[in-house]
């Protein structure tokens, strides 16, 4: 049996059986996360497997409490860095279809990149070693808010304008959000679709 506990997803409760061994069950579970289950509590969601069949999922607490918005199955999340590894595994799929190498040049794939003087490959994207500025540390300092809407051609641009890099690439490691931009983008122009998309019927789907 595998337990999992998502913070800040959704999930939603299976009523449909009356046996009392599942609502004992149940009734367990939730006690788990009873002080947590109220409107003015951050959002919290568990999930149970057993035998690869989801025996158990609820949702508990508030998805926003400046509104008091209850997690519910429909609750979208911002999942923030969770999403790297699935970019990572989408550049690593579209190179075993031959679509990408990651020792490519990244301008190959996103030629508005500058050009700096050093090679940049996809590599150095996925192993944090670009050189490349991080795009929150320049939009915090030029005025902007963590909340603030934020698009991929918002980053774009912001690469685009650079005229230097932190370090030469592959000199040291400094971790960048900047390079997970650039490899979704990459994705979605090997693959011909948006990053999206292209994710939800290769990784999600299947």
């Amino acid at each position: 049996m595998t337990l999992f506990f998502i913070y800040a997803t959704t999930a939603y409760a299976d009523t449909t059986t009356t046996s009392k061994e599942k609502l004992s069950f149940e009734e367990k579970v939730d006690k788990l996360f009873e002080k947590w289950n109220t409107i003015d509590s951050p959002g919290a969601a568990a999930a149970i497997i057993k035998d690869g069949m989801v025996i158990y999922r609820k949702g508990f607490g508030s998805a926003q409490l400046e509104y008091n918005i209850p997690i519910t199955p429909s609750t979208v999340f911002h999942v923030a860095s969770v999403s790297k590894q699935f970019t990572a595994m989408a550049i690593s799929m579209l190179e075993a279809e031959g679509k990408l190498s990651i020792n490519d040049d990244i301008r190959k794939h996103l030629p508005e990149v500058p050009d700096f003087g050093k090679t940049i490959t996809i590599r150095h994207l996925l192993h944090h070693t670009s050189g490349i500025r991080d795009q929150w540390e320049l939009l915090i300092m030029a005025g902007w808010r963590m909340d603030d809407v934020l698009t991929q051609n918002h980053i774009m641009e912001l690469v685009k304008r650079q005229k230097e890099l932190n370090f030469s690439p592959g000199e040291r490691y400094m971790y960048c959000n900047t390079g997970y931009t650039l490899l979704a983008e990459i994705v979605s122009r090997a693959s011909g679709k948006p990053f999206t998309q292209w994710t939800q019927e290769n990784i999600f789907k299947p």
